[in-house]
């Protein structure tokens, strides 16, 4: 069984600094620095970085990953060209060609800190190759990130005679979750029947759903009212999460709060994307160009779990990729207008507990003695430090061992004399 002594940490919500004791795949203990002398246990000196635990990535699609550019480039940077780009690409699919790519996305998200990870899968494929390579990925990687699979109908459920039976077929294979996308179907009856086909599978086999929810700018999809409805009477709750609801931030406002009672009472989660919501989004305004993404203070504030996501990673969807997964924050809290301090003092949930209840991670989550010894060390001496200056994932450490290890980069300016610049104040 590993052990290991993180020494000289500091916590989110403590003063001072901290000696972590991991035992195996458990916290053993939290004590102030110092205070044990283990002398006989392996030693990590995280000299006062910040201990937080593991960052989630709710929403992803790694089989799409690594494709940007493939067959083509998307021009006008919409939606609805992505999906026809990737229809063409998905035709030369093979299982290999899904592993390579996903398993290069799954290893840059080990060495940022992401230790869960809830990925899309296309399941539109009569043969099923992007699911079937994303299972094995799932095991191989099990020791070091915990993958969840949506099994995700791209091109819609009711848009053709397979559609429902691919996704039973996904339910078999094993996907963890039940995905849809009610604004793609033809006809507002066929987006509602999509979603009950989705309930009605995830019932069937115990599964979570996962609802690619009004991506759109049209203020009349209202298929997330559908969602939170059939969660309600389902009794569904925290199982079901809405990703996306951009045209939540279309909506007049007096239909959107009376939506807000129903949200919380169906107690659903929600993911927003912002890189991604903020690229798809507004392609069809002039001026003013709407910013595309979902009501987060809001949602946050009526006390529902909202979760940012990365989205598409270099795809026909969106082009780029971002390293740190701060950089996904700190561009959800600026246009989201969340940038008052407190605010960023409680943004971590966005990329950490709000992402385990989005997986149902239960109490397999959390930094805190008893909770699974998984954690990251940032180099930065508090939240605000770390969302500030984009913090490296110094150490990250999974039951006890270390699985990724980042140098941060260093500046030195030349003026009269030499001089270190960490950017710190």
């Amino acid at each position: 069984m590993n052990s290991l002594l993180i020494c000289n940490a500091r916590l989110p919500d403590r003063e001072g600094l901290f000696d972590l004791r991991l035992e195996g795949q458990q916290i053993a203990a939290i004590d102030t620095a110092g205070s044990r002398n283990d002398e006989a246990v392996e030693r990590l000196d995280a000299h006062g970085g910040l201990a937080v635990p593991p960052f989630v990535e709710p929403h992803c699609h790694l089989d799409y990953a690594l494709t940007a550019g493939e067959p083509r480039w998307n021009a006008s940077g919409t939606l609805f060209e992505a999906i026809d780009i990737w229809a063409e690409r998905k035709r030369e699919l093979s299982v290999e060609d899904v592993k390579h790519r996903a398993r290069t996305a799954i290893e840059w998200q080990i060495a940022q800190g992401i230790q869960y990870v809830r990925t899309h899968v296309d399941i539109g494929d009569p043969q099923l190759r992007s699911l079937d390579a994303l299972l094995a990925l799932r095991d191989e990687f099990a020791r070091f990130i915990d993958i969840q699979i949506v099994a995700f109908p791209q091109d819609g459920i009711l848009t053709y005679a397979e559609g429902p039976t691919q996704l039973e077929r996904a339910m078999e294979r094993g996907a963890d979750a039940v995905g849809g996308i009610p604004h793609v179907e033809f006809t507002r009856e066929d987006a509602v029947a999509s979603l009950e086909i989705v309930f009605d599978l995830a019932e069937r086999y115990g599964r979570m759903i996962d609802i690619h929810c009004d991506e759109i700018d049209d203020d009349q999809a209202r298929n997330l009212e559908v969602v939170a409805a059939l969660a309600y009477r389902r009794g569904l709750g925290a199982r079901v999460t809405a990703s996306h609801t951009c045209a939540l931030s279309s909506y007049n406002n007096a239909y959107a709060n009376k939506l807000m009672g129903l949200l919380v009472k169906s107690g659903i989660n929600f993911v927003a994307n912002p890189f991604v919501n903020t690229h798809l989004q507004g392609r069809y305004d002039s001026h003013p160009v709407r910013r595309g993404l979902t009501r987060v203070r809001e949602l946050r504030d009526a006390g529902l779990a909202v979760a940012f996501g990365h989205d598409n990673l270099a795809d026909p969807f969106y082009p780029l990729v971002h390293t740190n997964v701060l950089q996904i924050l700190q561009m959800g809290l600026h246009v989201t207008h969340l940038t008052g301090y407190d605010d960023i003092a409680g943004a971590l949930a966005f990329v950490t507990d709000n992402g385990a209840a989005v997986m149902q991670l239960g109490n397999e989550y959390g930094l805190a003695e008893g909770k699974p010894a998984r954690l990251n060390i940032l180099a930065a001496d508090s939240v605000y430090d770390a969302v500030r200056r984009v913090a490296p994932v110094r150490y990250a450490i999974r039951d006890a061992g270390m699985i990724a290890e980042t140098q941060p980069a260093t500046s030195t300016i030349f003026l009269d004399h030499e001089k270190p610049i960490d950017f710190s104040f």
